[in-house]
């Protein structure tokens, strides 16, 4: 069954995209069901393609010694589920987003196409299988930005075009590198590398991580690759800036993770000057995305700073190198996820029924739009790592994951920054709830400033469901930590 279910996840949802585009699909409903479907179908066998366990299978070999294989592990089922859910409920959104929007199809099919290469990605069991995937993601995704065809979503289209493919050119040069000195091409925790490429290969070796861990995290935000993401966040649609921001970031994340610990192994990695320089790119982007989310008056684009924060948590966590931080993580990765596609869907439906864009524009917006503006409050201080919601537990795992790390001056420097940011998330975030609900306006100004109230009910029911699960996940986090511990007890 696992081996029928390899191929089935990524192409029943990248098939029904295809199908999206037919001109049978012009008509509302029976387009809404069948993306609906389709995104189920994809929760669905996923689902049931991790509940079948470890297990990997070669798809097809290209030339002599370069297989494409699929793989089930702990780290494809936890990005894989991340996915395939974040996917149906930004989806659900965007059938009341896009309800009188010109193209639809269009978005829908290279939404479900981007789903497909993405959960391709999840079970990718090679570097050559992950670098294709991850290069047909990227293709599928750029429509995704330049959907308005505004100037500004075309020029912010090509920039992120233009990044990832620099980005993947990085990785690819290590991919070449890896796998000649790799004992296998499979991925394998604790790293494939033959003894000889590491004793023989030194400073090459580190080098070549370096040059590729940096081009996987173009992806990911990470500065001096960042530039790309406050640019075409803003200019997509709002629910393609949500999985943008909330999951298609983490692929980057995924690459980094496998080419670490799957391939070159964090016993090379740890304590050498490559893991100083990551950690050092890490922490700046850190607390320089949290500066210029502070800075930044248009909503989309601060929450798109926020996400180059942020993400870099995750990449600290990943770089620190032991088994706390790791978990950190990981948590984190799913924590961001729910909290950033949850702001974006309230940010973009604030700026569909308002038409405001900026964040001093919004006083009193939620007198008027209260269950979204509670729904972005919520999202907000899940961020900023406020007990009991669930950004807390992941930013207590990398602080304390990095205070026992041997890793000098960062294991002290890396909480006191990620302290510092979260106080700095604080300030960019609750100060557009405090605005949205306090100020005092009379009903007739209310009315006459947000004239069109709440979003429509399928909208409101997937900002209220991730809401609700940043509650959840941070009072009951205890079977995503219980999954994420079988990962790190193998990689760390």
């Amino acid at each position: 069954m696992q081996a029928l279910l390899f191929p089935l996840v990524p192409l029943v949802p990248a098939a029904c995209g295809l199908l999206c585009a037919l001109p049978p699909f012009k008509v509302r409903r029976p387009r809404d069901g069948f993306v609906l479907f389709a995104l189920i179908a994809a929760l669905g066998l996923t689902l049931w393609l991790c509940l079948t366990g470890n297990g990997s299978r070669t798809l097809f070999t290209l030339g002599a010694s370069l297989p494409m294989a699929a793989r089930s592990d702990g780290v494809s089922r936890l990005f894989a589920l991340l996915v395939a859910g974040m996917w149906l409920v930004a989806g659900v959104f965007s059938f009341g987003y896009f309800a009188h929007d010109p193209a639809p199809r269009r978005y829908f099919a290279f939404y479900l196409l981007t789903e497909g290469a993405l959960l391709a990605l999840c079970f990718s069991g090679t570097l050559v299988t992950m670098y294709l995937c991850f290069e047909t993601m990227t293709l599928c995704s750029v429509p995704l930005v330049l959907h308005n065809r505004t100037r500004e979503a075309v020029a912010g289209a090509l920039k992120y075009l233009l990044y990832s493919i620099a980005g993947a050119m990085m990785g690819l040069f290590g991919i070449f590198f890896f796998t000649v000195h790799s004992a296998s091409p499979f991925f394998q925790a604790g790293g494939t590398l033959t003894g000889a490429a590491v004793s023989g290969q030194g400073g090459t070796l580190l080098w070549v991580l370096l040059i590729t861990v940096i081009g996987f995290s173009t992806k990911a935000g990470m500065f001096p690759m960042h530039g790309w993401l406050p640019t075409a966040h803003p200019v997509a649609p709002g629910p393609a800036s949500a999985v943008l921001s909330g999951v298609i970031v983490k692929s980057g994340v995924l690459c980094v993770l496998r080419v670490l610990y799957y391939v070159v192994g964090a016993d090379t990695f740890r304590g050498s000057w490559a893991q100083t320089v990551l950690l050092t790119l890490a922490l700046v982007t850190v607390f320089m995305g949290s500066m210029l989310a502070l800075a930044e008056k248009n909503l989309k684009k601060r929450l798109a700073y926020s996400t180059v924060s942020q993400v870099s948590y995750i990449l600290f966590g990943l770089f620190v190198a032991n088994e706390v931080a790791v978990t950190g993580a990981l948590l984190h990765v799913w924590f961001h996820s729910i909290a950033k596609t949850a702001l974006f869907l309230c940010a973009g439906a604030v700026i569909l029924q308002t038409g405001k864009t900026r964040t001093d524009e919004l006083r009193g917006v939620g007198k008027r739009m209260p269950v979204t503006m509670w729904c972005f409050t919520l999202a907000g201080i899940a961020l900023v790592g406020i007990p009991p919601l669930s950004g807390f537990v992941s930013k207590w795992f990398l602080a304390k994951g990095a205070l026992g790390a041997d890793i000098g001056v960062f294991s002290w420097l890396g909480p006191v920054v990620l302290l510092v940011s979260a106080l700095l998330t604080a300030a960019y975030l609750l100060p557009v709830s405090i605005t949205a609900f306090f100020p005092g306006m009379d009903a007739r100004a209310l009315a006459a400033a947000y004239p069109r109230g709440e979003a429509g009910r399928a909208m409101l029911l997937s900002m209220i469901a991730l809401a609700a699960l940043t509650v959840l996940l941070g009072v009951w986090p205890a079977p995503l930590q219980g999954a994420i511990a079988g990962i790190t007890a193998l990689i760390s």
